[in-house]
């Protein structure tokens, strides 16, 4: 009866509340993040102009077909140049710009202008270079660095292009190969037009003394940054060739689009060789035989930050490819000058961005050479000096700065300096008077020329023993910090002079938001945002006894006074006084009900911010308004106060608030001029790999002299779309799994004797709890943590780990029953189409007046009979499995995988024709049965009919068995199908320009996924049955699939949902090996009993 029960729920999609409500759960985040990802997106770049041309270089080598990939110079003027000319007068340093998918060797006119006009006009201000020192991680020697900052830059450079027609590198394998192959050429080609430019300007007596370039900068977009590194390490590559790469926004750790085996297979290939390529070459018995082979390449990756839909940066970090000796990952949003997230594109042609590398590259060449500098210390030097800023170490984590030796400086009255850590010596009449602070908060408003002398001792007491300064003042020239020993307890016998410490150098700056518009001299309308900030704690501070503050003098302009937009607080506190948290519950609850904070006037200058989810998962808004600046007004008239507005008044005496968000993967996120701003981190928590905190703190800098209500709101649409985008592959990967256990709970009801149940009904089953939602859900994390453990692999945040893996899996199960629905009421509706119009033929055949149909009907049923039909006919099988065999090795993958698929489809559409006209061939001698034939009905008779019916619902239960069956076989090769389609696509592009195979491992896993669903047809046939027994237990085929789904789900935890082909491969040549075997032992019990019978 309960198969019956299957068969009847077969006849409707009757989904139950668990399915209602996973499927509500995926169409609410769904059309949420689909807002917030379309939501345009202010990332504040500036548009880069250029007047472009593109000089043809021909590739010599025949290395590829002719038409089919690119070379080309680049070259910035509005006039023309003869081609000929230029190239034979190249003298510069080598760039190869390599363009991303879908991109274009037209991309790169943005910063080969920008170059162009860097080179003319020479390196930054010198201000540019005195920022506070760097602190480079381990195993990077800096100390050694001799640097000189350049006053004009020696050479210019020389942008390339590839031409790769636009191809997707991004989703298929084989075309990513052919892009390195063809970049590898190109860099020969390069280098080899160097050498015959040289020589020809050496044949014309032309000046040709500038050394010829021995390798060439590679600076990839997208997928180029990962096509650059995988040409360094090409066996074909000259020696030295490559010694210097830089990528924007590309992924490094894995492809975007982890879909296709073959782009999982070349990444991890690549990696290896990298990761060898940094180890000392020795031999089988361990003697060293040689440096490292890529000992001389350094790589630096500029991620785009969270604004980067398409690439994360998580997939864009060095960790474990690169030692931190030979490169680093920076985001666009802790550059130097340029503190902007941007789009994936925008990272192209944003000013700030390209402006900044233009100089960093310019400033790799030596003066000598008028080449990169050789030293692989010195150009990583040179990088990280250009684009980190000191502001990301020094509030890592919100920790003190770390304070480095300082050399001591004579800056008391009537000194002169003998060594000064600013370059600028202020004469001793530069200070008009000295001021004495009494309370633990100073303010300065103006460049008055005086010097605040604060005491340690007395203002830092209570637990105040951090100080913090922010000003708009330029370090140095606009405003200097000492720390001044107390003389009684020194044991120096250097004077007082001589022992005081200046720790302006150790001043890092922020970005400056924009400043306000004053109409004239003092007629300031609201206060400038700061541009420095200086943190220093106990041990800064350890055996000094005053800080002093002193400020350069400004003249009046016209006599009238100065411009009132210079600003500086200083103050000490108390972190802990200045610490709030925000918990979990008040995070998901401020979606609907926004959480306030006030800060009362006199409060911390800095606030630590602590949320207890990661904003990488959690974007909050974070809003400060204005409540107070100690203005009061009320005791005049309102002839008086006139329009005397409060929030004006407060904006001209606070400087605007600034919040520095920090993050291991991303870097240091700053919000200038913060009032209302949706914070958010590009990391990447609840992974299995992340090691980041599932907490985030934000610095707030606030005016003390100011209060404020701040507002935390946490956005739906930015948080669903953060989701999606983070969390979308290990979808992919559940869904798999989703599949794999609904046909494991079909085959166990099979394996019971029970009618095989609806997909819904099954994926339903696997929902209840706690069993046996838990064992499929629950058990695998657990085994996932429990790895991590075994392995001392970093264990990920156990809370956010789980939650969110819950989440992806029901998101995974609502994604699967919308698919099942969606496919039922297609093939019920494709069958009850058919069943209509053939019920019409036969009816309109019948009739003497359309003999026509029956002739045709007569004709067609001649050619049905025909040999080659019938022979085609009955060996369908084995036609179709050679049909998609060769379509998968000789063709592409996705179209063998719609051959098996057509399969299916055709299968469950006839199951179904057959329900449904079996019904109502049921129903139809009811309907002409009269009364009388009812009344002189016998015994018999009754019999005959009751055993009719039975064997029609017989019928009807098997077809349902089979429906459901292929159903379950169609959804789960449609997966597979679906994850080839964007390599489909772009294998359609390249129709016509010269085809190669597929990959063999893309081959090899689909063949296997086509055996599976041709020998795994039927379920009463299925050869997963024969599977032998392993210690002594026998294992069942539900057994089989539930190892595959749990497979698929750590390839979803991993990120990696290319690797659901090994598990649903595996099975199809499980069953091949089953099927050969079991052919073998009907031949062998063949050959027996023909023996037997012979004798």
């Amino acid at each position: 009866m309960r198969g019956v029960r299957f068969a009847m729920g077969s006849q409707g999609i009757r989904p139950r509340l668990r399915i209602v409500g996973v499927v509500i759960l995926a169409a609410w985040i769904g059309l949420a993040a689909l807002f917030g990802l379309l939501k345009p997106i202010k990332n504040g770049c500036t548009m880069t102009y250029m007047y472009p041309t593109y000089i043809p270089i021909s590739m010599t080598d025949g290395a590829t077909p002719p038409g089919r990939y690119g070379l080309y110079l680049y070259h910035e003027g509005w006039r023309k140049i003869d081609f000929k000319e230029h190239i034979d007068k190249l003298s510069g340093v080598p760039v190869l710009f390599i363009p991303g998918n879908a991109g274009s060797y037209k991309q790169v006119r943005s910063v080969a202008a920008e170059s162009d006009r860097a080179y003319q006009g020479g390196p930054f201000e010198r201000t540019f270079y005195q920022e506070a020192s760097l602190f480079r991680g381990e195993g990077a020697d800096t100390e050694s660095v001799e640097y000189d900052l350049p006053s004009q830059y020696s050479n210019r450079l020389d942008w390339f292009a590839v031409d790769l027609e636009g191809e997707h590198s991004a989703m298929d394998g084989r075309i990513l190969e052919e892009h390195t192959e063809y970049v590898v050429n190109a860099i020969h080609r390069i280098l080899d037009q160097y050498k015959e430019s040289h020589d020809t300007r050496e044949r014309e007596g032309a000046a040709a003394s500038s050394n010829i370039p021995q390798n060439v900068i590679l600076v990839g977009h997208s997928m180029g940054g990962f096509v650059a590194r995988a040409a360094t390490v090409h066996p074909r590559l000259r020696k030295s060739a490559v010694q210097t790469i830089l990528t924007l926004s590309s992924p490094h750790q894995s492809p975007p689009l982890a879909l296709q085996p073959s782009l999982g297979h070349y990444f991890a290939k690549v990696n290896r060789e990298w990761k060898k390529g940094y180890e000392v070459q020795t031999s089988p018995g361990g003697s060293y035989v040689s440096e490292p082979l890529l000992s001389e390449v350094v790589v630096v990756s500029i991620a785009g930050g969270y604004n980067d839909y398409q690439v994360r940066s998580k997939l864009e970090s060095l960790d474990g490819i690169v030692p931190s000796s030979h490169g680093f990952m920076i985001s666009s949003t802790s550059m130097k000058n340029v503190w902007l997230s941007m789009e994936h594109q925008a990272i192209l042609w944003c000013n700030q961005l390209v402006v900044q590398v233009s100089h960093t590259l310019l400033s790799l060449v030596d003066s000598k050479t008028s080449q990169p500098f050789s030293g692989t210390q010195k150009r990583l030097w040179v990088l990280t000096r250009m684009l980190q800023s000191a502001l990301s170490q020094s509030f890592n984590g919100m920790t003190p700065m770390k304070v480095t030796h300082e050399l001591p400086m004579l800056a008391s009255k009537g000194s002169v300096s003998q060594i000064s850590t600013c370059g600028l010596d202020w004469r001793d009449d530069a200070l008009d008077r000295d001021l004495y602070i009494q309370t633990s908060t100073v303010t300065i408003l103006a460049m008055d020329g005086r010097r605040r002398w604060l005491d340690i001792e007395l203002l830092g007491s209570n637990g105040k023993n951090h100080f913090i300064f922010v000003t708009n003042l330029v370090p140095c020239c606009g405003v200097r910090l000492h720390l001044w020993p107390e003389k009684e307890k020194s044991n120096s016998n250097l004077p007082v002079c001589e022992r005081v410490l200046e720790v302006t150098s150790k001043m890092v700056f922020i970005p400056a938001g924009p400043a306000p518009k004053q109409p004239e001299p003092g007629s300031q309308t609201e206060q400038a945002p700061p541009s420095a900030v200086l943190k220093l704690g106990p041990k800064d501070m350890h055996g000094f006894r005053f800080l002093t503050i002193s400020v350069a003098p400004r003249e009046a302009v016209s006599g009238k006074p100065p411009v009132a937009v210079s600003m500086a607080v200083g103050q000490f506190f108390n972190p802990e006084e200045g610490a709030l948290e925000v918990s979990s519950p008040s995070m998901l609850l401020s979606a609907y009900w926004t959480k306030e904070l006030f800060l009362k006037e006199d409060h911390p200058l800095a606030y630590n911010l602590s949320f207890a989810i990661s904003l990488g998962l959690l974007p909050v808004t974070l809003s400060l308004k204005t409540a107070g600046c100690g203005i009061k007004t009320f005791g005049l008239s309102d002839g008086e106060t006139g329009d005397l507005d409060k929030d004006k008044l407060c904006k001209l005496r606070c400087f605007p608030p600034v919040a520095l968000a920090w993050d291991k993967a991303s870097g240091l996120h700053v919000f200038p001029n913060l009032y209302s701003e949706t914070i958010v981190i590009d990391s990447s928590p609840a992974l299995w790999s992340s090691q980041s905190s599932e907490k985030s703190t934000v610095m707030l800098l606030v005016d003390p002299h100011c209060s404020y209500t701040a507002s935390v709101h946490v956005s739906a649409p930015a948080v669903s779309g953060r989701f999606v985008l983070l969390y979308g592959p290990q979808i992919v990967g559940f869904s798999f799994a989703v599949t794999l256990f609904t046909i494991m709970r079909q085959a166990h009801q099979w394996e019971h004797k029970q009618s095989v149940p609806p997909l819904l009904s099954a994926v339903e089953y696997n929902l209840e709890m706690p069993s046996p939602f838990l064992p499929l859900a629950a058990f695998p994390l657990l085994s996932s943590l429990f790895f991590s453990f075994l392995t001392a692999q970093p264990i990920p945040p156990l809370a956010s780990f789980t939650v969110v893996s819950l989440v992806c899996y029901l998101l995974a199960n609502a994604f699967i029953s919308v698919l099942i629905i969606v496919s039922k009421v297609v093939f019920q509706t494709s069958a009850l189409i058919h069943t209509t119009v053939k019920s019409k033929c036969q009816a309109l055949e019948r009739s003497s007046s359309l003999a026509f149909l029956h002739w045709f009907s007569i004709l067609a049923s001649s050619l049905v009979c025909l040999k080659a039909i019938r022979i085609l006919k009955l060996n369908t099988t084995i036609v179709m499995t050679l049909v998609a065999v060769t379509l998968v090795s000789f063709v592409h993958p996705a179209l063998g995988l719609f051959v098996i698929l057509s399969s299916h489809a055709l299968c469950c559409h006839n199951s179904m024709c057959c329900i449904m006209m079996a019904s109502a061939r049921r129903k139809e001698p009811v309907d002409q049965k009269t009364e009388a034939e009812r009344k002189t009905r016998h015994t018999s008779g009754r019999q005959e009919a009751l055993s009719v019916d039975m064997s029609e619902k017989s019928f009807v239960e098997t077809q349902s068995d089979i429906f459901n069956h292929r159903h379950g076989l169609l959804i789960l090769h449609l997966l597979a199908a679906m994850m080839f389609v964007p390599s489909l696509a772009a294998w359609f592009q390249r129709i016509g320009t010269g085809q190669s195979f597929p990959w063999f491992a893309d081959s090899a896993l689909c063949v296997g996924v086509i055996f599976h669903g041709i020998l795994n047809s039927r379920p009463e046939s299925s050869i997963l049955r024969s599977f032998p027994s392993v210690l002594r237990h026998q294992l069942r085929p539900h057994h089989i699939y539930l190892l595959a789904g749990y497979y698929c789900f750590f390839s979803g935890l991993e990120l990696a949902p290319y690797k659901v082909f090994y598990a649903v491969g595996a099975l199809g040549y499980i069953s091949l090996s089953l099927k050969i075997s079991q052919l073998n032992n009907n031949d062998l019990r063949l050959r027996t009993k023909s023996r037997i019978h012979r004798r």
